[in-house]
């Protein structure tokens, strides 16, 4: 088992604190076979997160898990964000080359790039993307590095990420996950990419995940424009273990509501099935000791998922045909960006769907 980090991933500091316990879960990648019975160590990774006195960087505790190959099939809502950033960011979109650092979870902007007239390289390049990548990146100080010395001189580096303000005032508690090592504010960024000699030039910000933030920089000194201004007066909070430390509250919380909303559903005999076998469910689920019983089966559109149970409960995964033919009073959505095309795609199950962050009070 690996200890829990005592220098920040980033900038080295020591002083970490520890801002939100989710105790030991499964890891959040693996999903065994359905006919494999549930081991009893199977929820025995610890799942933690820190957030740093020096740069503001929160981050992942220690990751034992083994990573595994995604099975995840990239959501509409995510290629319908893509398009809508490379729009925002045509005035910085000069020179001809592209580099890309992808994410686990895939999608990509090098075909939209590529329409533009840009070509892929490994070379420092004239506008190099990173769209959820860097968090996947142990060691945030090399990665930072990494990504800097693959901008070209007058480049741009076009760095987009889950703001932890939006996090925390949305109780996002799932966000944290095995295999994310870090979560951004303005600040902490500004601080990474400055080491590196780098500057924030500017923003946008985008309603993806409650609230994502793209940030162009650049090499040298320049001053941020109001866009970032306007963020990093936002984002001061977070630099605060005790703001950040309101997740902790709102992960038992939640955990509590859902036993107890399931519960009250399989008392007035209703049939509750689930939608979206994603990574952020896994902590969820298992921290409620949701079975069969309470979820009957839990469908997802990746192919790659069916037949294969949620980690550390016995809760099947099926198609999205199988969960239509199943009728269910009730269907839990656990990826709310999922919605708009989860409805478009599945109309014969109009009012069944129950956002898993918005469940009604007992």
């Amino acid at each position: 088992m690996t200890r829990p980090e005592t220098r920040c991933r980033a900038c080295g500091d020591g002083q970490l604190t520890q801002v939100l316990d989710l105790g030991a879960v499964p890891a959040a990648d693996c999903f065994p076979p359905a006919d494999q019975p549930v081991r009893p160590d199977e929820a025995s990774h610890p799942l933690a997160m820190l957030l740093c006195a020096g740069c503001g960087l929160a981050q992942l505790a220690q990751d034992d898990t083994a990573s595994s190959e995604p099975r995840g099939v990239e959501p509409q809502a995510l290629k319908d964000q893509a398009v809508e950033a490379v729009n925002c960011v045509q005035q910085w979109l000069s020179g001809s080359t592209v580099r890309e650092f992808g994410s686990p979870h895939g999608g990509s902007w090098l075909p939209l790039l590529a329409q533009q007239g840009f070509t892929a390289t490994t070379d420092p390049a004239d506008v190099v993307v990173d769209c959820f990548g860097i968090m996947h990146e142990p060691d945030q100080r090399a990665a930072i590095r990494e990504r800097a010395a693959a901008t070209a001189p007058t480049g741009v580096l076009l760095l987009q990420y889950h703001a932890l303000s939006t996090i925390v005032a949305q109780q996002q508690w799932n966000a944290l996950r095995h295999g994310h090592f870090a979560y951004y504010s303005m600040p902490a960024l500004v601080r990474l990419l400055t080491a590196v000699g780098m500057s924030v030039a500017t923003s946008w910000s985008f309603d993806l995940y409650g609230g994502t933030v793209l940030l162009a920089a650049v090499h040298g000194h320049i001053e941020p424009d109001a866009a970032v201004r306007q963020i990093l007066t936002a984002d001061a909070p977070v630099l605060r273990p005790e703001f950040v430390g309101s997740l902790q509250h709102a992960a038992d919380a939640h955990t509590r509501l859902l036993r107890s909303w399931l519960e009250a559903q399989r008392c007035a005999g209703r049939r509750v099935y689930a939608y979206g076998a994603a990574s952020r469910a896994v902590a969820l689920f298992a921290r409620a000791g949701l079975d069969s019983a309470l979820v009957a089966r839990i469908a997802d559109a990746s192919p790659a998922k069916h037949g294969r149970r949620m980690p550390g409960t016995d809760i099947p995964i099926i198609s999205p045909d199988a969960l239509v033919d199943a009728e269910p009073d009730v269907v839990l959505l656990t990826v709310p960006d999922l919605l708009p095309e989860v409805t478009s795609r599945l109309p014969t199950l109009a009012g069944r769907w129950v956002d898993v962050d918005r469940l009604p009070q007992q």
